[in-house]
C-alpha cells in the first residue's frame, strides 16, 4: 500500500515553472529520496507535499487522502506530518525533553513523559534529556529534531537536507543511524539531499531530479548499474564512455573487448543505423590484474585510504578510472595490467563530444 502518491504535480513561481509533471509513489514503511543539485525544484516538492506550496494541478494523495490538487489545499498543520529541517529548528528556550514534547498536544503528563522517554533512548540521548540545544553537538541536536518530529507518530517523515551542517565523516554515520531508526519505528520518509551517498546511505529508492523532472525513479544499485540516461550515468557515480558499436542483441564491443549480458544495458533499439556507440565504463569494472596483457598507463592518482582511484590512461589515448586496493602502490607513468569485470552492460547512442569523463 502506498503511504504517498504524487501524480503529474505542476508547481510555478509566477510564469516560471519549477516542477513538471513530476510524479512517484512511496511505499508504506519505506524510505525515499529526492537527489538532484541546487535548484532543480527538489526542495518544491517537500514543500509542497508538507502544505507549504500550492500546486497548480496534478494531486497529491497521503494515506489514501487528497491533500493537494488544484482544488483542494489541506492546511500543513492537518497533514499529520512530520518535519526534519536543515538547520534542526530547535527551540532553544526548551530542553531537549521539552523540544521532544512540543508536538505532543492532547496526551497526560505522564503519557508525555514516557513518549519523550521512549524516543529518547531510540535516538540514544537518554543522558541528556535536561541539556538545552545549544549545549549540545550537532549530530546530538540533529537526534533531538528527528526525535522531535516521530513524537507525533506521523504518517509520513520528511527530510529537508537534514546533514548538510555535519561534518563529511559524520553525515554517513548519522544517516545509517538513521535509516536504522526510521526503519524500527516503520517510519515512510522522504530526504532531499544533494548529496548522493547520503541518499544511498539512509534511503530504499531513489528519485534523481533535473529541472523540474524525475530523471530515474529506483534502488541505489540500479541508478549506478543501470541509469537509463546519459544525465543519471553522469550524476550518478563515476565513470567514463568510451567509444564501441553493437555486435549482437546482448553484445558490445570496445577497446577494452566484446561484453555479452544477459540483463543488456545496451540501447540497441535505439542505436544509430551503424550501431555506433558510448559504453559506461565505471572504476569498479576495471581490476588490476598483473598477468593481463592489456596495458595501462597511470596518468593520476588519488589515495583514498583503503583504495587508490586510478586514472588510466589506454593505447588509444583514451583514459579510464580503476579502484584498486592501497597495497597496490603504482607510480605516475607505470605501465599496469588491466581486465574488465562488468556485469552490467550500460551504453548510449554515439555522441561524437561524449567520450571522457561520463
Amino acid at each position: 500500500m502506498n503511504c504517498l502518491q504524487l501524480d503529474d504535480i505542476h508547481i510555478s513561481y509566477g510564469s516560471t515553472a519549477v516542477v513538471q509533471g513530476l510524479g512517484f509513489s512511496i511505499a508504506k514503511g519505506d524510505i525515499a529520496c529526492l537527489l538532484g543539485h541546487s535548484g532543480c525544484g527538489k526542495t518544491t516538492v517537500l514543500r509542497a507535499i508538507a502544505g507549504l506550496e500550492r500546486i497548480r494541478s496534478g494531486q497529491i494523495v497521503l494515506a489514501g487522502r487528497t491533500v493537494s490538487s488544484s482544488s483542494e489545499h489541506l492546511a500543513p498543520e492537518a497533514r499529520g506530518i512530520g518535519m526534519v529541517f536543515q538547520d534542526y529548528a530547535l527551540f532553544p528556550h526548551l530542553t531537549v525533553a521539552g523540544n521532544i514534547a512540543f508536538g505532543l498536544k492532547g496526551r497526560t503528563p505522564a503519557q508525555r513523559d514516557a513518549r519523550v522517554s521512549e524516543l529518547l533512548e531510540l535516538v540514544g540521548l537518554a543522558g541528556v534529556a535536561a541539556r538545552y540545544p545549544h549545549e549540545l553537538s550537532g549530530g546530538q541536536q540533529q537526534r533531538v529534531a528527528l526525535a522531535r518530529a516521530l513524537a507525533p507518530e506521523p504518517e509520513l517523515l520528511l527530510l529537508d537536507e537534514p546533514f548538510s551542517n555535519l561534518d563529511v565523516e559524520l553525515r554517513e554515520r548519522l544517516a545509517q543511524e538513521v535509516r536504522t531508526i526510521l526503519k524500527q519505528t516503520g517510519t515512510t520518509a522522504l530526504l532531499v539531499t544533494h548529496d548522493q551517498h547520503e541518499a544511498f546511505a539512509i534511503s530504499d529508492v531513489v528519485g534523481v531530479m533535473h529541472q523540474g523532472v524525475i530523471r530515474q525513479w529506483a534502488t541505489p544499485y540500479q541508478l549506478y548499474h543501470e541509469p537509463t540516461d546519459r544525465f543519471v550515468a553522469n550524476f550518478i557515480g563515476e565513470g567514463v564512455l568510451l567509444p564501441g558499436k553493437v555486435t549482437g542483441p546482448q553484445c558490445v564491443e570496445f577497446e577494452l573487448g566484446e561484453i555479452c549480458s544477459v540483463v543488456p544495458r545496451a540501447c540497441c533499439p535505439d542505436c544509430h543505423a551503424d550501431g555506433q556507440i558510448d559504453v559506461l565504463v565505471r572504476p569498479d569494472d576495471i581490476q588490476h590484474d598483473d598477468a593481463s596483457p592489456l596495458k595501462a598507463t597511470v596518468l593520476a592518482r588519488a589515495f583514498r585510504g583503503a583504495q587508490f582511484l586510478y586514472t588510466l590512461g589506454l593505447p588509444s589515448g583514451h583514459k579510464v578510472l580503476s579502484l584498486v586496493p592501497s597495497h597496490h602502490d603504482h607510480r605516475i607513468g607505470e605501465a599496469i595490467g588491466i581486465r574488465m569485470e562488468i556485469d552490467h552492460v550500460i551504453a548510449f547512442p554515439r555522441q561524437s563530444t561524449a567520450h571522457g569523463h561520463a
